[in-house]
């Protein structure tokens, strides 16, 4: 379990290395200078291409493609997409992924896919994080709490609209040096300050008059978990399902609540995950409400009529879309995911854990999504989603896939 993509940090950066135009096809390329950090995906080939497999059989990542067109199809034509050391235009990122749609849809097996691949596609893969250069990989999903559109004794948490003092700065429309950048905050007294941390909002009332109640909730530790998510639906008395989505955030860095449990030594950290978290503040409930203001991030919501939406405003795709450090890795991109998955009986117990190799979408992000060695998959919901969510912490490999410049825009 990770903060929900959707928890922008106060600031999101990128890199801001100096970009050489080459005259070759649709790429441009950064030229080797001192203090130039390398590249987050570096192009793998040979012996260091993995053997591409689907375990979902394909299902689904059609859906997931079209989902990534369709914000491909908002974005402005100038628009580039940066896979390590090079850049590629948005024409060649929907060719891309509808030539690559149009393949899988045919049901290749496993020499025909890789054999396709090896043809038109070059393979970037994740630096991922030191010592073994593996990409951790984590999970979302989304969850189903009972709650209400009116308040009642039954009912006392308020699920909080977007403020109306809530500013975002884009930083980028004062500096191009800043293009990326952007600070979260509330004015007063003539100047721009950060917005009301968690603990200000729920114990001092911080949003009184500022922030319509959109709905009400049983549970503050259901409300904490559905913000950690991103999104979820409650559960009325009536039987109504009501979808609330990430309307905003308070700008904060996320200090999320399982790190402190691990720092005073209330949970072992080979034993954290978002089930065990509940099982704690189930037995110790008087120390709940301190925990929870330990994290100063707030997440805002609406009430919709959609799925749970990633950072590109596309519906995210269950077991077919990730989250990422959208500062460094192509948004909308075709990915590979290299990792386990778990074995789930009907009490909710994990057997063990097996090979999970799949095709993804790069769809959303998230304010612990941070750098090369991080991705969070998309379970989406049930049992087995909030299974997998809360306990998946597994290294892997992650691999972006793009087509070669020189292949032809339709199937072969």
């Amino acid at each position: 379990m990770t903060l929900k993509k959707h928890q922008t940090t106060s600031m999101t950066v990128v890199f801001s290395s100096c970009l050489i135009l080459l005259a070759i096809g649709c790429t441009r390329y950064t030229a080797d200078r001192p203090g130039v950090e390398p590249p987050v995906l570096t192009i793998a080939d040979g012996r260091d291409l993995p053997q591409f497999a689907d375990d979902m059989d394909y299902d689904g990542i059609g859906t997931a493609i079209d989902q990534s067109l369709a914000y491909l199809s908002r974005v402005p034509d100038d628009r580039r997409f940066r896979f390590g050391p090079t850049e590629y235009d948005k024409p060649h990122m929907t060719r891309s992924l509808e030539l690559f749609r149009d393949f899988v849809a045919t049901r290749p097996d496993r020499e025909q896919l890789n054999q396709f691949i090896r043809q038109h596609y070059l393979v970037y893969r994740s630096i991922g994080r030191p010592p073994d250069d593996n990409v951790l990989f984590t999970g979302y999903f989304e969850p189903l709490y009972p709650g209400s559109l009116t308040p009642s004794p039954d009912y006392p948490v308020p699920v909080y609209g977007l403020p109306d003092d809530l500013v975002t700065v884009n930083l980028s429309d004062f500096s191009p040096d800043w293009a990326g950048k952007r600070i979260v905050g509330h004015v007063e007294e003539n100047r721009l300050r950060p917005y009301y941390t968690r603990e200000e909002i729920l114990r001092g009332g911080a949003l009184r008059e500022k922030a319509p109640v959109i709905a009400w909730m049983q549970d503050p530790v259901d409300l904490y978990f559905i913000q950690v998510q991103g999104s979820g639906r409650l559960q009325t008395p009536d039987g109504q399902k009501v979808s609330i989505l990430y309307a905003g955030q308070n700008g904060h860095t996320a200090e999320l609540v399982g790190r402190h449990l691990i720092r005073e030594n209330k949970v072992l950290q080979e034993e954290m995950s978002m089930q065990r978290i509940r099982q704690y503040f189930r037995e110790h409930p008087e120390d709940t409400e301190r925990m929870l203001h330990l994290d100063p991030s707030f997440v805002f919501f609406r009430i919709g009529t959609t799925g749970p939406l990633g950072n590109l405003g596309v519906e995210v795709t269950p077991g077919r879309s990730i989250a990422t450090d959208r500062r460094i890795f192509p948004s909308g991109a075709l990915a590979y995911v290299d990792t386990h998955k778990p074995l789930v009986s009907g009490q909710r117990v994990i057997g063990q854990w097996v090979p999970m190799k799949r095709f993804v979408l790069n769809q959303d992000t998230g304010g612990a999504i941070k750098g090369p060695g991080r991705a969070d998959l998309f379970w989406g919901s049930g049992a087995y989603a909030e299974t997998a969510a809360g306990h998946l912490k597994h290294p892997g490999d992650l691999y972006f896939l793009i087509l070669k410049p020189e292949t032809p825009p339709t199937a072969p």
